[in-house]
C-alpha cells in the first residue's frame, strides 16, 4: 500500500514528467520566426489575419506549429539583432514585415527559407532576382506602393483641389521609402506640383522637420515604414497642428488621425502569406515559389480628420471610398 508521503511524491515527479514531455513536445515543433517592422500593437490586426490563416491550413500556434516574436519597432540594428537570434535558435523559417527587416534576415542567412508578408520593390531592392522566380532562399508579397504614388497625390488633391506644395516625408534609412519619395517627388512634379523633401532617420529627426516645413508645404504625403509606422500618432498630431492634410499608404495610420491613406489590403497580405509558410513547411522551396503582387486596394478617409482641417470631402471620393472614419 502506497502512503500519503510516497502518493505526493509520484504525484510531484509525474508533474515534472508532463513539463518535461510537453517541453520536449513544443521544442519538436516546426517554428517560425516572426519580425515585425514596427510594434506588436500597431501590427496586431496583421498578426491575427496571420495565425487565423495559419490555423485553416492546420498550423495551430503550441500545438502543431511555434512562434517566436520580434519587434523591430522600424529600428534596423534591431532587425539585425533579432535575426541572428532565429539563426541561433534554428528556426524552420523566417516572416518577415519591411524591407529592411527582409534585408536583414537575408544577410543573417542563407540557407533558412525567408517570407515577406510584405515588401516594397523586392527586385529594385534586390531582395529576389525576379517576381516568377525568386531563386535563393526568399519569396512573398510585394507592395509596389512605389507605383501607386501618383494615384495617392491624385486623390489628395481631390480633397485639397487648390493644392499647389507637397512635402513628401520618408525614411530614408530605408531603402524602400527612397524609392517611393523619388517614385512621388516625381509624380508631384508631372501633375504641376512644388515638391519638398522631408528625410527622417530617427524619430529625433521628425519634430524639427515639421518645423522647417512651417509655410512651406499645404500637404503632406508619408512614404510608410517601420519606423514611420511607429511613430504614425505623432506625425498625424503634428501634421494636424501645422494643418497639413496627410496621405498615407494604409488604413492604420488613417485611424491614427491621418486623413486618407490608398493601398494595398494589409491583413489579405498577411493571410496569403500563411500560404507560403504552409508550402515551404510541406517541403517546397522557397526560391521556387513565385512572389505575388496585392489584389485587394483600400482607399480610406477620415471625416473627423477633414472637419478638423475644414476640408469637405467631395461626394465622388466618398463613393469609391472602401471605409469612412467619421
Amino acid at each position: 500500500m502506497i502512503g500519503r508521503r510516497e502518493f505526493i511524491t509520484l504525484l510531484g515527479g509525474a508533474a515534472v514528467f508532463a513539463v518535461a514531455a510537453r517541453a520536449q513536445q513544443l521544442a519538436k515543433l516546426p517554428t517560425i520566426g516572426f519580425l515585425g517592422q514596427s510594434t506588436r500593437s500597431a501590427s496586431s490586426e496583421w498578426v491575427a489575419a496571420f495565425v487565423q490563416r495559419l490555423r485553416e491550413l492546420g498550423w495551430i500556434e503550441g500545438r502543431t506549429v511555434a512562434i517566436e516574436y520580434r519587434w523591430s519597432e522600424g529600428r534596423t540594428e534591431r532587425a539585425a539583432q533579432s535575426t541572428a537570434e532565429f539563426v541561433r535558435l534554428k528556426v524552420d523559417i523566417i516572416v518577415t514585415s519591411g524591407t529592411p527587416q527582409t534585408l536583414a534576415a537575408k544577410q543573417a542567412t542563407s540557407v533558412i527559407p525567408i517570407v515577406f508578408a510584405t515588401a516594397g520593390d523586392p527586385v529594385g531592392n534586390h531582395l529576389v532576382a525576379n517576381l516568377a522566380r525568386p531563386g535563393g532562399n526568399v519569396t512573398g508579397l510585394s507592395l509596389q506602393s512605389n507605383e501607386i504614388a501618383g494615384k495617392r497625390i491624385e486623390l489628395l488633391r481631390e480633397i485639397v483641389p487648390s493644392l499647389r506644395r507637397l512635402a513628401i516625408l520618408a525614411n530614408v534609412g530605408n531603402p524602400f521609402s527612397v524609392l517611393e519619395l523619388a517614385e512621388a517627388h516625381l509624380a508631384a512634379r508631372t501633375l504641376g506640383l512644388e515638391a519638398d523633401k522631408f528625410e527622417i532617420r530617427r524619430p529625433e529627426d521628425i519634430a524639427p522637420g515639421f518645423e522647417a516645413l512651417r509655410g512651406r508645404a499645404e500637404a503632406l504625403y508619408v512614404c510608410t515604414d517601420g519606423l514611420v509606422n511607429a511613430n504614425r500618432i505623432r506625425i498625424n498630431t503634428s501634421a494636424l497642428a501645422a494643418r497639413l492634410p496627410t496621405m498615407h499608404g494604409y488604413r492604420d495610420y488613417v485611424e491614427a488621425g491621418g486623413l486618407m491613406s490608398y493601398g494595398a489590403n494589409l491583413p489579405d497580405l498577411f493571410r496569403r502569406s500563411a500560404d507560403y509558410v504552409d508550402k515551404i513547411l510541406r517541403g517546397a522551396k522557397a526560391g521556387e515559389i513565385p512572389v505575388e503582387q496585392p489584389t485587394k486596394f483600400d482607399l480610406v478617409v477620415n471625416l473627423t480628420t477633414a472637419k478638423a482641417l475644414g476640408l469637405d470631402a467631395p461626394p465622388g471620393v466618398l463613393a469609391i471610398a472602401d471605409e469612412v472614419i467619421e
